[in-house]
């Protein structure tokens, strides 16, 4: 998967036309590491794949998306969903409903590690409609520069326009549900 991730970030910035200078200013990504991304020399990390995603305004779910080999589904097993981990932040991500062409909606199962600390510090799809489900453990949730606090149940709802941050301050995993809508 990740081969086929470096050729489709190198094939967006040639679809675009875009020079490695440009989609660095764009996105806030060293032209080397984007070199290097895009030749599959380096794993993204998840901050990272973020910039890019926003640089192209795609989610994370839809770049993946399109680098897995099978065509979306109607029913996806639970063997069959893509799982992604980012060993250095502690995180896992898992596509339990993918993102398909003729649908608007998709949703993510994320887990951080006991002191796993996400940022993403760039919007990728301004507008787009979330909805954090905490399914085990405590999660706070950073949405521009408020903090909401998360407990096993609880559910916070927005629309993504500003920076946000995934921290698990706590001992155990934290386990969340993430129903994003395009607008």
């Amino acid at each position: 998967m990740e081969d086929r991730l470096a050729a489709r970030l190198a094939s967006l910035r040639g679809a675009r036309g875009w020079s490695l200078e440009f989609l660095a200013d764009r996105s806030g990504v060293s032209r080397s590491t984007l070199s290097r991304l895009e030749r599959g020399e380096v794993s993204p990390t998840t901050a990272l794949l973020g910039r890019v995603c926003a640089a192209y305004g795609l989610t994370q779910s839809r770049l993946l998306a399109q680098v897995e080999s099978e065509p979306a589904a109607a029913l996806v097993r639970a063997a069959d969903q893509p799982v992604w981990r980012d060993d250095e932040a502690g995180f896992t991500r898992r596509a339990v409903s993918p993102p398909h062409a003729g649908l608007r909606a998709e949703m993510i199962e994320g887990v951080l590690d006991p002191g796993a600390d996400v940022a993403y510090d760039r919007v990728t799809v301004p507008g787009l409609e979330q909805h954090v489900w905490v399914l085990d453990g405590a999660l706070s949730l950073t949405d521009g520069d408020t903090v909401h606090e998360l407990g096993t149940g609880d559910c916070l709802r927005f629309r993504l326009w500003s920076a946000t941050r995934f921290r698990n301050s706590g001992p155990a995993p934290v386990r969340y549900a993430i129903v994003q809508v395009l607008p």
